[in-house]
């Protein structure tokens, strides 16, 4: 009896111990576990990367301890600084106890990462925000930090996941919205059976601009026989659904120890209804589909074979065979009948120039207006060839009696397409438009659409476009948007080669229109706050050349409305331009030139701007433009009208506002005639010196030269005479609103009261006191430093001793003025010698690239190589050479031909 007893207190002791060990546990190893993870992601990630906490329980995978990290957050750096790559709100790891007591060789289980979101990103030269890890040239200390874990997974899993990837070098883009999948199986093992489970609540999948899947629901349930002697990965399942589309894959997928894939996959479709297929087309899938009417047969089926690498790609082929189609829905009145479509995409080597899509005829019927078209498509690479063909009416108000519709959506209008073209693009790019066919009609006729996101609709009274081999003929467009009635016409270029090449279009358009809202065009009726802070910059693309001449009766943004608005606009290198555009504004006239351009950022864009304008009523343009506002913040107490010739450079915040320290320019201010008032300095000046007469100042023809850097201005001297008061006023204000100018005032006694007197008295006492006769006459000359801040002015006041003007006082502020302006100009040129660098690098990372897509693609032409290589070394010359010439202190300015400011 007593050993029972003690063997019940010694197990009861262990109980409690081991409780206590639990519960004490995530208190006595969570600094120990959370200082190891962060020196560990520190030492080997290319990124800021952190967590707010480590979360350690002894329950939630008993018997084994879990660790969980808790809103982990990696953010790249450079130019993916400011795109996270991965947040998580947790990332739990099941681990052995004795490896977290000991700190060392730890063995995982089962790792389950809830709700990430995970962005995916590759730019235009090819570089991926996921390359983050460090290049450890140590491989023995690489080797101890992979010993230091061991393991042992049996299960993993993804739960609510969001994936967003875009590659911007190939025009491919992903994203997964709601994605649970799960994996169990032993990977300790050799050879072991891993069982898979996925869903996504929608799946897009776009390449070249082409929608291949749009939010589909997708499922697959998969088992895979792994093989970790040979890095063999075989499969095979009936259960993969794409909305309700089945399909069946098998095959394998192989990692041989060269770096290469190898894989033999099969797919099809086991159904051969015609609706399964019709699932995949968003607009028909998203409303009611469970309830539409179809008939037809469907066949769909491919297989990918072959090695992937750098050099080479698998052979492949995508079948796809529709035979009398037919849906209908069983509320609305009309069908869509007699689809039939024939469509294969064969590769038989791998070398994508010898790519073949055949589509040889399709044919579909809208209640009873038949659509007819073809096409063949060949060496997409090297020399694409393309045969097509299309022709077909379409009454569009017919579309809601055959497609149901977003509630609030209204279509109508009249379509007559008859189109065909017949060559290769060389024809078109060497411009040689007899080789090549290219003629029909587009027209477009009554067309109106209304929204949810269009309420007040869009309206084309006709659109007339004309195809041949050279060009896209536009003879007419009419039409109403945002309660703008416009007509127009022109030609496009180049279209064939910009949508099956991507390459430049060009374009010339003339546009006129009675009257623009833009504030409705850019959707910023209501909160201008709110609008401010959502807008962001632009990417303007690299492959458009537009030119569009524009006539406009009136023209309304935020605060200025604007008549008889002409101008050019020019859309090119990545670049917006607007050239001597005129209207009638502010009680005056403008010219204005300008620039928009993301080729060196695209979050902070260079902008330019460069006006003369004559005759503007002061408070409406000071009201309207927030730059003017920093540049002339006197103009808030000034009435009157204005005349300025003004031209500066800068960039853009990422709320498409003026970064204020960026801007730098230059040029004058006209001060046609005004009144002054409620001005404190001035003010406060005429208060010291008791001249009444000061404190609203009648202003005419006073002229004043300026230049502004750094986010300051500085105002050249300039003369005016208020009353029998001569005044000489110089020196520069911030966009702080900061003051440092000097005023030389020749101010007679007879103007100044007794308190005015006084002062004078008191300066004349204090420079005798020093030794210096001195004595005024009837006239005082009075030297003025004013500082401080417009509403917080500070003066100090003295005699003037010489008879030297102001512009030998200015002369020490003009020079440290330049010379902060100089600085900023060097650092502009660093960043330049940067840029300039890197494009030298991205030059010749391109020409590699290309030439893997060459052996990749198929391509041996040895000319065209050597070609190549000249032009990448001409190219880098000529970036040697306009670096150059950008930092070159002795080179000669170039004669402008209209000089807006005159600094003399």
């Amino acid at each position: 009896m007593r050993l029972v007893k003690k063997t019940l207190k010694i197990t009861a002791i262990v109980l409690i111990l081991l409780i206590s060990l639990a519960f004490a546990a995530p208190i006595l190893f969570k600094g120990k576990i959370l200082s190891f993870v962060k020196q560990k992601m520190n030492d080997k990630l290319e990124a800021r990367a952190d967590f707010k906490d480590v979360n350690i329980s002894f329950f939630r995978h008993f018997p084994k301890v879990s660790v969980a990290i808790e809103d982990l957050k990696v953010i790249g750096l450079a130019e993916f600084e400011h795109d996270t790559l991965i947040s998580a709100k947790s990332i739990d790891v099941a681990l052995n106890l004795m490896s977290v007591i000991k700190g060392s060789n730890y063995t995982i289980y089962s790792i389950n990462i809830n709700e990430p979101r995970i962005h995916a990103l590759v730019n235009t030269e090819g570089k991926a925000n996921w390359d983050i890890v460090k290049k450890d040239s140590s491989s023995s200390k690489s080797k101890a930090d992979t010993s230091n874990f061991k393991l042992e997974l049996q299960h993993y899993s993804l739960n609510n996941a969001y994936i967003k990837y875009q590659d911007a070098s190939s025009h491919m883009s992903s994203e997964i919205v709601n994605l649970n999948h799960e994996g169990s199986g032993d990977f300790s093992s050799e050879l072991f059976t891993l069982k898979t489970k996925t869903t996504a609540d929608q799946v897009s999948f776009d390449y070249g601009g082409i929608p291949y899947l749009s939010k589909t629901r997708t499922a697959i349930n998969a088992d895979f026989q792994i093989d970790n002697r040979s890095n063999t990965y075989s499969f095979k399942t009936d259960d993969i659904s794409f909305n309700d589309l089945k399909l069946s894959l098998e095959g394998l997928f192989r990692m041989p120890d060269d770096g290469s894939y190898d894989m033999d996959i099969k797919f099809s479709a086991p159904s051969t209804d015609f609706k399964d297929i019709l699932s995949l087309v968003p607009a028909v899938y998203k409303n009611d589909f469970s309830k539409i009417k179809t008939s037809g047969k469907a066949v769909f089926n491919g297989f990918v074979k072959g090695k992937y690498s750098q050099t080479t790609l698998p052979a492949y082929n995508i079948n796809l065979d529709v035979a009398n189609g037919f849906f209908q829905y069983p509320d609305l009145p009309k069908p869509v009948k007699n689809i039939n479509l024939k469509m294969q995409v064969e590769n038989k080597d791998g070398i994508t120039d010898h790519t073949v899509v055949t589509i040889p005829a399709a044919h579909l019927e809208m209640d009873n207006d038949p659509f007819d078209f073809r096409l063949l498509l060949k060496n997409p690479v090297s020399d694409m060839f393309i045969d097509a063909a299309a022709k077909g009416k379409l009454d569009l108000s017919k579309v809601a009696q055959l497609v149901k519709m977003d509630a609030g959506t209204k279509l109508s209008g009249l379509l007559n397409a008859d189109l065909q073209m017949n060559g290769n693009m060389s024809a078109i790019e060497k411009q040689q438009y007899d080789r090549f066919h290219a003629a029909g009609n587009l027209d477009l006729n009554k067309f109106s659409y209304t929204s949810k996101d269009y309420p007040d609709g869009v309206k084309l009274d006709e659109l007339l476009m004309k195809f041949n081999p050279k060009d896209v003929l536009v003879t007419n467009v009419a039409g109403q948007y945002m309660k703008t009635n416009f007509s127009g016409n022109g030609s496009i270029n180049n279209l064939l080669p910009y949508l099956l090449k991507n390459q430049t279009l060009n374009g010339v358009f003339n546009i006129k229109a009675d009257q623009v809202d833009l504030d409705k065009w850019m959707g910023q009726v209501g909160d201008t706050t709110t609008t401010a802070t959502s807008a962001a910059p632009f990417a303007v693309p690299s492959n458009i050349n537009f030119v569009v001449n524009t006539s406009v009766g009136k023209v309304h943004y935020d605060k200025v409305d604007m008549n008889n608005v002409t101008g050019n606009l020019q859309i090119a290198d990545e670049t917006v331009r607007l050239n001597n555009v005129k209207a009638d504004a502010l009680d005056g006239t403008m010219a204005v030139n300008g620039s928009y351009s993301t080729k060196k950022s695209k979050t902070n864009p260079d902008i330019s701007l460069t006006y003369d304008v004559k005759g503007l009523d002061i408070q409406k343009t000071f009201l309207a433009f927030n730059t003017m506002q920093k540049i002339m913040p006197v103009g808030e107490f000034l009435s009157g009208k204005l005349s300025s010739q003004l031209s500066f450079t800068g960039k853009l915040g990422q709320d498409m506002m003026p970064d204020l320290k960026s801007l730098t320019g230059q040029g004058n201010l006209l001060l046609i005639e005004g009144l002054l008032t409620k001005f404190t300095p001035v003010e406060k000046l005429a208060q010291s010196l008791n001249i009444k007469q000061l404190e609203a100042i009648s202003l005419k023809e006073v002229k004043n030269y300026i230049e502004f850097s750094n986010g300051r201005v500085l105002v050249k001297p300039f003369k005016l005479k208020v009353k029998d008061v001569d005044m000489e006023i110089g020196g520069m204000h911030g966009f702080d609103q900061s003051l440092d100018y000097t005023i030389n005032m020749k101010l007679p006694r007879s103007m100044m009261g007794e308190k005015g007197n006084q002062l004078v008295n008191s300066l004349v006492s204090q420079v005798n006191s020093k030794g210096i006769p001195m004595k005024v006459g009837d006239v005082v000359d009075l030297h003025v430093k004013m500082g401080g801040f417009i509403k917080n002015p500070v003066f100090k006041t003295d005699l003037k001793q010489t008879t030297n003007s102001l512009a030998n006082d200015f002369k020490q502020q003009a020079t440290d003025f330049a010379r902060q302006k100089i600085d900023s100009t060097k650092l502009a040129v660093t960043t330049a010698a940067k840029d300039s660098l890197n494009s030298a690098k991205k030059q010749v990372f391109t020409a590699a690239q290309d030439e893997i897509k060459k052996q990749l693609l198929g391509k041996k032409d040895t000319t065209t190589q050597a070609n190549n290589t000249q032009d990448t070394k001409k190219k880098l010359e000529e970036t040697g050479k306009g670096l150059i010439e950008n930092i070159n202190p002795f080179k000669k300015k170039k004669k402008q031909a209209d000089t807006l400011v005159n600094n003399k």
